[in-house]
């Protein structure tokens, strides 16, 4: 049975959703901010003949996220989907998606597959002081963005001060980076932070300092801290050879994430 869930599901829902804190990091991170009683959001739960929630919906603005460990009615949250005049986007985990797809009645334009890797633990994690890796704050974001905007694989990236203002006011967002010759020569930042996890983005490094391992040192200082405060840490990547840079410092391939366009 699917039913919409309320501020009395909670308990339940968390009970869910929480047993793979990075896996639901978009999921845990709206219900946070915004609970069950928006006009922008809803949340629907699957219930199993127990009366148990085995899978739940998001629905943040035009943006679906399915989620379920095991067993789940796909059939029915892909009619929830197709109910919806006004979305554009479904994503989640694979294993999830490719359940729902199948029953889906619009084409989408557009699917993409990335890999989707964890940290739960600071095992792998260098253990040398980084003291020459800093934390931005707000009167750092100027040379941060003007960094970000240099990487020429962000070329399609809209990086301004005001939106990595708000999401640091916001606690959802923080970003480490070093300094070499009066710039910011390598910088790594979380984003969709929450209390349970947070997702790792925008690691570069200037195309004149590359191969200097400052984007690991980044990554490093800023999952040690990231942990230190009882969070895991996820990120997507589609490029190898930034999987090999995440693998050295203890990430690990936990599935695909999927997004399609419609």
């Amino acid at each position: 049975m699917i039913k919409v869930l309320t501020q009395e599901d909670d308990r339940q829902c968390q009970q869910l959703i929480q047993k793979e804190p990075a896996e639901n990091l978009f999921i845990i991170g709206d219900i946070e901010a915004f609970g069950y009683e928006q006009d922008f959001q809803k949340i629907w739960g699957d219930f199993d003949e127990d009366g148990n929630l085995r899978g739940v919906l998001l629905k943040y603005r035009e943006n679906f996220i399915p989620y379920s460990p095991g067993e789940f009615d796909a059939e029915g949250f892909a009619a929830i989907i197709n109910s919806c005049e006004d979305f554009s986007i479904m994503s989640g985990l694979k294993a999830v998606t490719s359940k729902v797809e199948p029953f889906l009645s619009r084409e989408f334009q557009s699917k993409r597959q990335m890999y989707y890797a964890k940290l739960d633990n600071s095992e792998s994690l260098s253990e040398g002081e980084l003291h020459h890796v800093e934390k931005a704050t707000i009167e750092a974001l100027p040379k941060l963005v003007e960094l970000l905007n240099s990487i020429p694989e962000f070329s399609g990236g809209s990086f301004t001060v005001e939106k990595r203002k708000h999401g640091m006011e916001k606690g959802v967002a923080r970003s480490y980076y070093i300094e070499r010759d009066g710039i910011f020569v390598s910088s790594a930042s979380t984003t969709a932070e929450n209390s349970s996890s947070a997702m790792i983005v925008a690691v570069c490094t200037h195309p004149d300092y590359k191969k200097k391992g400052y984007a690991t040192e980044c990554m490093t200082k800023l999952c040690r801290d990231v942990l230190q405060e009882g969070k895991e840490l996820c990120l997507f990547y589609d490029n190898p050879e930034a999987g090999r840079i995440y693998k050295n410092i203890g990430f690990e391939d936990i599935g695909y994430w999927m997004m399609y366009k419609f």
